[in-house]
């Protein structure tokens, strides 16, 4: 017990750096300061990410094999996840389709990606950037077509997804990387988490609690569902340490905070997909230093 309570206040300390990032973003939407937030999501999206994607895939330690395993376990998960999650939404009388997104994809970048090298260093950071990118694609072009009146016309062009094409092609073929261009990806990679975690922050400030009874409802599906189904899946594929560890941590993140700007965009539950948002995040920080020595028993 005291081991337990020791690792809390560990992660907690550890933590602190995020929380504070997140909370100068929380600050910067409270105080309605100029923010540039359309600025930064475009610049995170089509610039920085990309560039953290392609300079880990290119630079990981994880062999060929080991990122397919993640990929596949990924999409195994996230499938799992969704038709559990899709019967719960039923059970509870919420429209499946249009909060389905919001209850099983999870916010795998603003809080996975740095939350996830917290635990395991760079190799939980490799594993974390695999499913992001996994989790990245099926956002923008699968889970977004449930939504009625979107308009997903050039979604597969996703620079994330690009960057991930791009990296594993090369890293298949063998042919080797100039080092202007991965430092180049590295500067520009280097500036994502803190991006995020402001942008978070500031999403989170701003987000309506209108919709908390049934959001909170949502969220409890999110963080629930989505742990089991990454155990599961973990169990099933009888993945190594650390790509289990740091696979069912992704997978228990709360809701991703896009959802929740696709579902305030084109249907009339913005508000029930921002208490989920909200919910299932103040839930996961306060939980998370627990998580974290969960998913790091095993490793």
């Amino acid at each position: 017990m005291l081991a337990i309570t020791q690792f809390y206040l560990s992660a907690i300390v550890l933590m602190l750096p995020l929380l504070f990032c997140v909370g100068i973003g929380v600050f910067w939407g409270k105080r309605d300061i100029p923010f540039g937030g359309a600025f930064i999501t475009t610049l995170v999206t089509s610039v920085t990410t990309p560039a953290l994607v392609f300079h880990t895939f290119v630079t990981t330690h994880l062999d060929d094999r080991a990122l397919a395993d993640v990929a596949a376990a990924t999409l195994l998960a996230l499938l799992l996840c969704a038709l559990v999650a899709a019967l719960l939404l039923k059970v509870c009388k919420l429209p499946v389709r249009t909060l389905l997104p919001t209850a099983f994809l999870p916010n795998a970048g603003n809080l996975g990606l740095p939350i996830s090298q917290l635990a395991f260093g760079d190799a939980g950071l490799s594993v974390a950037v695999a499913f992001f990118a996994v989790n990245s694609f099926v956002m923008h072009t699968i889970a977004v077509r449930l939504l009625p009146g979107v308009n997903t016309k050039g979604s597969w062009k996703s620079p994330i997804l690009l960057a991930s094409v791009v990296a594993v092609g090369l890293r298949m073929l063998h042919i080797p990387v100039p080092e202007w261009l991965i430092e180049t990806a590295r500067m520009l990679g280097a500036v994502t988490v803190p991006l995020m975690l402001l942008s978070l922050g500031h999403a989170l400030a701003l987000i309506p609690s209108n919709g908390l009874r049934d959001g909170a409802k949502v969220g409890a599906i999110r963080l629930g569902v989505g742990l089991a189904a990454g155990l599961a899946v973990v169990w099933a594929l009888d993945l190594e340490p650390v790509l289990a560890g740091a696979l069912t941590l992704q997978m228990a993140m709360p809701c991703a905070v896009v959802s929740y700007m696709y579902a305030k965009r084109y249907t009339p539950l913005g508000d029930t997909a921002a208490g989920a948002v909200l919910v299932s995040t103040v839930v996961f920080l306060l939980l998370a230093p627990l998580m974290l020595w969960f998913t790091r028993a095993g490793t």
